[in-house]
């Protein structure tokens, strides 16, 4: 078992105003897992996302799949 922390960060279009999200990538291979959590309250609650379907989701972000906002 791996003992590695999530190193975070935000994208660096996140100029909102601290309306983000973060994410650790770096326990993708060691955990096969992208944890995600809410910038604004970084000792809340994480959400464990399958690194596979993290990047199924990140590749129909950038195929505009989601539409605009």
């Amino acid at each position: 078992m791996t003992t590695e922390s999530p190193r975070w960060f935000k994208s660096s279009y996140s100029e909102n105003g601290g309306a983000c999200v973060e994410v650790a990538t770096n326990l993708t291979v060691s955990r096969g897992i992208v944890p995600v959590r809410d910038s604004k309250s970084p000792a809340g609650p994480v959400l464990n996302v399958a690194a596979a379907s993290f990047t199924s989701f990140v590749a129909g972000v950038r195929a505009g799949e989601f539409g605009t906002v």
